[in-house]
């Protein structure tokens, strides 16, 4: 019994380290915005799917990995450039509208470029699984939560240790205040597309070795990256990790003891609880006035 619920925990915790990936992204240009970017999802996807294209082209992992982050780095700012800052005067609802016809260009636009197949990604470090007190967990899982808890501690320096991190943090605690003081919110928010897609394409090439991905992959992820950012509490970074730990074991714990056709339900009936019950979410939404 011990064995089946580490079992189920680990599978949880991979799950919730993607998901708080995902999250913190809707975090991130929230603060910057005061919009939901609905294409964040399709981050992960173009991540995952341009590091299988690169190492089918003949470069290694390593190569291939922060490349395809890079990848969709590129279009996380030309998001921004494109569409995002041309409707910089709209309301938040015209630029959350924006980023929905966003999501579907990306999707129909990945499924031009590469197809509608399930493409796998190899492990980073094989696939022979490892046994860890009666549970069996994938190499590639301890890669997951590694690298969700080193982006984590990244930015944890980025914004308490750089200039420009704090430049952000100013802005999404009072964007007329930084605007006065000389911050560039544009140029924040320039800047908040293209780290949210650095977060997103992260997810993608560390979950493409286990759930495989495909030019669609996004849209599950990303409505779970919103759940999770929704539970712990928009705008909060430690409430989008602490969301979306729960939410994937939630998922993990209920598709184990319950049934897995039921985990995606299960997971966004206890976040509308939640949310009924404190619609801040678990540690209170971030609230700020967009400039």
């Amino acid at each position: 019994m011990n064995s089946q619920w580490l079992q189920y925990v680990a599978s949880g915790l991979t799950a919730g380290a993607i998901y708080a990936l995902v999250a913190l992204g809707f975090s991130i240009i929230y603060n910057a915005s005061g919009a939901i970017n609905f294409a964040q999802g399709e981050f992960v996807m173009i991540g995952g799917m341009s590091a299988v294209t690169l190492v089918g082209a003949g470069l290694p992992l390593a190569a291939a990995v922060p490349l395809a982050v890079l990848a969709a780095v590129v279009v996380g700012l030309l998001l921004e450039k494109l569409a995002i800052e041309p409707a910089r005067k709209a309301d938040t609802v015209t630029l959350i509208i924006i980023t929905i016809g966003a999501a579907l260009f990306l999707r129909g636009l990945a499924q031009l470029v590469w197809d509608k197949r399930v493409h796998a990604l190899p492990a980073f470090s094989g696939d022979e699984p490892l046994r860890i007190m009666g549970a069996t967990v994938l190499p590639q899982s301890l890669w997951v939560l590694g690298g969700a808890a080193l982006a984590v501690a990244g930015l944890s320096w980025f914004f308490g240790r750089t200039l420009f991190g704090k430049a952000m943090l100013a802005t999404s605690y009072n964007p007329l205040a930084a605007q006065l003081v000389g911050i560039n919110t544009r140029t924040v928010l320039f800047a908040s597309f293209g780290l949210a897609a650095m977060l997103g394409a992260l997810g993608g090439v560390l979950i493409a070795p286990i759930a495989f991905i495909s030019y669609d992959s996004g849209i599950m992820l990303g409505l779970k990256g919103f759940a999770a950012a929704m539970l712990g509490g928009l705008g909060s970074f430690s409430g989008a990790v602490l969301g979306g730990l729960l939410l994937g074991l939630t998922e993990g714990l209920g598709a184990g003891f319950v049934s897995s056709a039921y985990k995606d339900v299960i997971a966004f009936v206890i976040i509308l609880a939640v949310l009924f019950l404190m619609p801040g979410g678990l540690l209170g939404a971030h609230r700020s006035d967009r400039v």
